[in-house]
């Protein structure tokens, strides 16, 4: 994936250096100065507007490691971005400096087996933002293949452009489980990513969706937003359910086993939230129904579905935002998860 760069002196009204909050270690940020990024001839440089806490961020910051990715060196963290573009490389249409973007933050390959098969989430050497090594969006620009920023209206607001990211976690996920008109779905885990899922279901024409949690105020916050009935995990089962597909967005092990047992024959199993590498599974209960169980990684080609959603107003990302931050408050906004009522923090680099 080498190719010749687009020097920025080309584009001399660019600075030549950029603030950024970056990751030291483990539970160490600071604020500092790098380059602005150059330019391969098929990249845009874009300048960044708003920035999505995921929770990988915040698990790099506590932990310094998610799996076989440690933080050796430092990081500029985050991943969930919408900006403008404010440069183009020489095989980029220079119209399109000037224009609003939704970033799908990774770099397949597009040359190995997984990427030719349309299965590009899945490369074996894929660069993907604030995943060590590779640099992230808590930064005023990044650079990202120019197919990779997607344009949207003027409807879309940054913050719920650079949400597109989370929700193509939930369209992937609803993809998979085959989610369409009349299905009856339960989710587990009513955070950001299991609100999203609700919502992507409803998008795709879901009748019931049934979503469990252990907190009073995010399901009722769900049932505003997406879910049709809410559960209680401490009170409520939800095995005999029989939905069609059961979507877990909260990693727990309790939840993964309750939920594959609230599974209809022949019906689906997507795992999505991050928990324990190995959790004990009701395999009787799979055979016998012929449950087809699968796990999530990331997502493949679904920006112009969240964009088209957002556009037509079948899906709302603004109001998962409950944190607003300037760069200089990334480790606050990093911390934000522990604070009462609290969804989705939001990073502004130009502030």
């Amino acid at each position: 994936m080498t190719s010749a760069l687009t020097p920025l002196l080309d584009h001399p009204q660019m600075p030549a250096t950029m603030r950024a909050a970056v990751l030291q270690r483990q539970g160490v940020m600071s604020q500092a100065t790098l380059p602005v990024p150059q330019l391969h001839p098929d990249q845009v440089l874009v300048q960044v507007a708003a920035v999505g806490v995921c929770g990988s961020d915040v698990h790099y910051y506590q932990h310094g490691r998610i799996g076989d990715f440690v933080v050796e060196h430092p990081l500029v963290l985050g991943h969930e971005l919408s900006g403008r573009i404010a440069a183009v490389g020489t095989a980029v249409d220079p119209a399109r400096i000037g224009e609003r973007v939704a970033v799908e933050p990774q770099r397949p390959c597009r040359s190995c087996t997984q990427c030719k098969a349309g299965r590009y989430n899945l490369c074996p050497d894929m660069e993907f933002y604030a995943t060590p090594p590779v640099d992230g969006a808590f930064a005023e620009y990044v650079a990202i293949q120019g197919d990779f920023a997607y344009a949207i209206p003027d409807s879309v607001s940054d913050e719920a452009a650079a949400l597109i990211e989370p929700l193509s976690v939930g369209l992937w996920a609803c993809q998979r489980a085959e989610v369409k008109p009349g299905s009856r779905v339960l989710i587990a885990g009513a955070g950001p990513i299991g609100i999203i899922a609700a919502q992507a279901a409803r998008a795709f024409g879901a009748t019931e969706i049934h979503i469990t949690d252990i907190a009073e105020d995010r399901l009722a916050f769900a049932l505003e937003h997406g879910a049709t009935h809410a559960l209680n995990a401490l009170t409520d089962s939800v095995e005999g359910l029989d939905v069609d597909a059961f979507i877990d967005a909260s990693g727990a092990p309790a939840a993964v086993r309750s939920g594959i047992k609230a599974v209809g024959p022949a019906g689906r199993v997507i795992l999505v939230g991050l928990g324990a590498d190995d959790v004990e599974l009701p395999v009787s209960h799979i055979q016998n129904r012929e449950i087809w169980l699968s796990g999530v990684f990331r997502y493949t080609n679904t920006w112009p579905l969240a964009i088209q959603l957002l556009a037509d107003g079948k899906v709302d990302l603004d109001i998962l935002v409950t944190g607003k931050f300037g760069l200089d408050e990334a480790e606050a906004a990093l911390r934000a998860d522990k604070e009462a009522g609290q969804l989705k923090a939001v990073v502004y680099p130009g502030r």
